[in-house]
């Protein structure tokens, strides 16, 4: 129980990091580097092309989803990622933005408000999910800094 409630104030913790900055005018320059980011990942992601998905991330990468808190130390942790999405949710081709809305942006990070969904190879709805994704600037480069999602 106590490993859990520490967990949690991890993750509080987190989120107010990643969150707490002073309010800035909306960046476009930031915004669309960031959005340019979200293509690359989604291309990626559906390509199952491990390498190209982890070029859209920083590390270490956050994912919060179904509870839990998933940390992506480094590059090349996890080769077998998309068999492992692929055998777990069966029946999904492809995945696919229906929706991207800037909430907050600055010159160094932009977060986004998105909905995405899960198509079957025959081009029916497989399931769609809320979430939120971080992107940052860090050493001249944009990228995936965490993502928190509905999805399992």
């Amino acid at each position: 129980m106590e490993s859990h409630r520490h967990s949690r104030l991890t993750v509080f913790a987190l989120l107010i990091l990643l969150a707490s900055t002073p309010a800035l005018a909306a960046d476009s320059e930031a915004e669309a580097s960031a959005m340019a980011v979200l293509d690359a990942f989604m291309r990626a992601f559906n390509a199952r092309d491990v390498e190209a998905f982890e070029a859209t991330l920083h590390f270490p990468h956050y994912r919060i989803a179904s509870g839990e808190v998933s940390v992506l130390q480094a590059a090349g942790t996890r080769p077998d990622l998309f068999e492992r999405f692929a055998s777990a949710t069966q029946g999904w081709d492809r995945s696919a933005w229906e929706a991207r809305t800037v909430i907050h942006s600055g010159p160094s990070k932009v977060h986004f408000d998105t909905r995405f969904i899960r198509y079957r190879a025959d081009g029916s709805i497989l399931s769609e999910f809320d979430s939120i994704y971080i992107v940052t600037r860090q050493d001249g480069r944009w990228g995936i800094k965490a993502r928190s999602s509905f999805a399992p």
